[in-house]
């Protein structure tokens, strides 16, 4: 599965592809073979997408440092709204927690509205498709989110989960 925002993965044979960045964010895990999916197509194995969609590293690192428990429920998003933005003063770890953030406001709009699912676009951006058809481009959401706190995650969760 080619999801491009992951940044570079390690390889199992030690081949690590060369050194992380100083400071860059904690690498994620690789998906493990069945959890690839053709591009712009739901899943073959859907829980084990969402499970790799959210991890969250990053952002749940930062909720937790500031005593909030991500939960995987709305209630969670309105506390991340509540959060002091600090991350905006780094201009190295806004784009990350802002993917995460999306990825985040997905994982709970797929576990909490009935018919929602990861779908993963031709261009290797994941997506959450409602029971309607529709879908929603969360990264860029959480991208915004963490930019400028508008609109907030527990919004657009609520716009979401009316649809």
């Amino acid at each position: 599965m080619n999801l491009p925002f992951l940044g570079h993965r390690h390889k199992k044979n030690g081949d690590d592809g060369g050194a992380p960045e100083a400071g860059a964010p904690p690498a994620r895990g690789k998906p493990r073979a069945g959890e690839q999916a053709s591009a712009g197509e739901l899943p073959s194995d859907p829980e084990g997408v969402a499970a790799l969609l959210s991890e969250c590293e990053l952002l749940r690192s930062q909720a937790a440092q500031e005593g909030v428990r991500l939960d995987d429920t709305p209630a969670s998003l309105e506390a991340l709204d509540q959060l002091v933005p600090r991350w905006r003063d780094d201009a190295e770890t806004l784009p990350w927690l802002g993917n995460d953030a999306g990825l985040y406001l997905g994982t709970v709009v797929v576990r909490t509205v009935p018919g929602a699912a990861w779908l993963i676009r031709p261009d290797g951006e994941p997506v959450v498709r409602l029971a309607s058809g529709r879908e929603m481009e969360v990264a860029g959401a959480g991208r915004d989110w963490a930019a400028s706190g508008v609109p907030e995650l527990s919004q657009l969760y609520a716009e979401i989960a009316e649809n």
